[in-house]
């Protein structure tokens, strides 16, 4: 029998209207709103083991944090989490005295962030018996997803937009994954998933739509505070789908009521590219939603999101956390991932230069503060983008 892994998973809640859910049959939005769900747990039980002095004492890796993820048995493991916290000192300058750290997820098994939502929601979407998975996709999550997928012995189909950058498509057909190009943006692919899980038996992973993405996600909120010893100040989040700022946001939830942080929280920024910035327009307007954005263009797939399934649960976060919004235009974008390369060493994909981008406007500006502890989160690698280094002169 396989061993328990001490999760204390209790059911799954609409993180708009809290409507209750089963959690041990596969889910997808909130039966009432149509609004993402979100994983509750057991925190006065989990709190019994999961200590913060004991996380470090475990390692790196999603496994750290058991008794807060969902799985009934050990996942399936290809080494996603283990992912560095940086200090990166020479972009204190740039940061008006701030002190800047990079968390590098480009170091993650498919080379970004996404690695560990796709871990979570392939691994339980096994457990909870599906058998086959598909999702849309500019680039990383169909590698993500193809990759665990593979190493769960199950089928997988993703659906492209037709200028996705080819080393996304060929490495994720080498992984055994079935791709779909088509016209069009990555809503357009989810329509096109859409049919494709009511014509053939297979589980939609899209952003936010099924629940357990957010799980692997918050685990970057978790490593943050396990290897600072305590929150930042300031955490800078590139934001197309929003998964990432929503699963940290429910992390420091988590770790509040865990004893691990006090109920001071790091402010949250929000950074979208100009050519498509639905989050910054809302949060300028005071909107509870945001509207789609029509004619989405930027050179950083990862943020050609018009509109974010889970856009009212940022919102939330960036207005309660006191934090920010801001858009960078593609240029902006670039020159920041190249300043973060040359000083760093870190090789910083287009989503990671907008976040340095942003933080000197935000310093600039005086939002930033001498001493603060920022976290610039690179969700990918510049090997990635080839195309897009080429197609500006890089």
């Amino acid at each position: 029998m396989p061993r328990d892994t001490g999760s204390t998973l209790v059911d799954l809640a609409c993180g708009v209207c809290g409507r209750e859910h089963d959690a041990s049959r596969l889910q997808r939005l909130c039966r009432s709103c149509d609004r993402p769900l979100l994983a509750r747990y057991d925190l006065d039980r989990a709190g019994r083991t999961l200590t913060l002095e004991e996380a470090r004492r475990r390692g790196p890796g999603l496994n750290a944090y058991a008794e807060v993820l969902p799985f009934r048995r050990p996942p399936v493991d290809l080494g996603e989490g283990r992912t560095p916290l940086v200090r990166a000192a020479r972009l204190d300058g740039l940061l008006g005295g701030a002190e800047a750290w990079i968390k590098d997820e480009s170091l993650n098994p498919t080379g970004s962030f996404k690695a560990r939502g796709l871990a979570a929601a392939v691994n339980r979407a096994v457990e909870l018996g599906a058998s086959g998975v598909a999702l849309p996709t500019a680039g990383n999550a169909g590698l993500a997803l193809a990759a665990y997928a593979a190493a769960c012995s199950l089928p997988c189909v993703v659906v492209c937009p037709a200028d996705t950058p080819a080393a996304f498509v060929s490495a994720t057909r080498l992984l055994g994954a079935e791709v779909e190009l088509i016209g069009g943006l990555i809503d357009d692919c989810g329509r096109r998933v859409a049919e494709l899980t009511r014509e053939r038996d297979l589980f939609d992973c899209s952003t936010m739509k099924e629940p357990y993405r957010v799980e692997g996600k918050k685990t970057m909120g978790y490593d943050l505070v396990r290897d600072l010893g305590a929150a930042p100040d300031v955490i800078v989040y590139p934001t197309g789908g929003g998964t990432g700022i929503v699963g940290i946001w429910k992390a420091l939830d988590e770790m509040e009521r865990l004893g691990w942080i006090g109920g001071r929280r790091p402010r949250m920024v929000t950074v979208q590219a100009a050519g498509c910035a639905p989050i910054v327009r809302a949060l300028a307007s005071g909107a509870a939603v945001a509207d789609p954005w029509r004619g989405a263009a930027t050179i950083a797939s990862g943020l050609r999101v018009p509109r974010a399934v889970g856009d009212v649960l940022v919102l939330q976060a960036l207005r309660a956390s006191g934090g920010t919004a801001l858009a960078v235009d593609d240029e902006e974008m670039l020159e920041g991932s190249a300043v973060v390369c040359a000083r760093t060493g870190v090789l910083a994909a287009p989503e990671g230069g907008a976040c340095l981008a942003a933080a000197v406007k935000l310093a600039e500006s005086g939002w930033l503060r001498q001493g603060e502890r920022v976290v610039l989160m690179n969700t990918g690698t510049a090997l990635s983008y080839q195309e897009a280094w080429s197609g500006l002169g890089a």
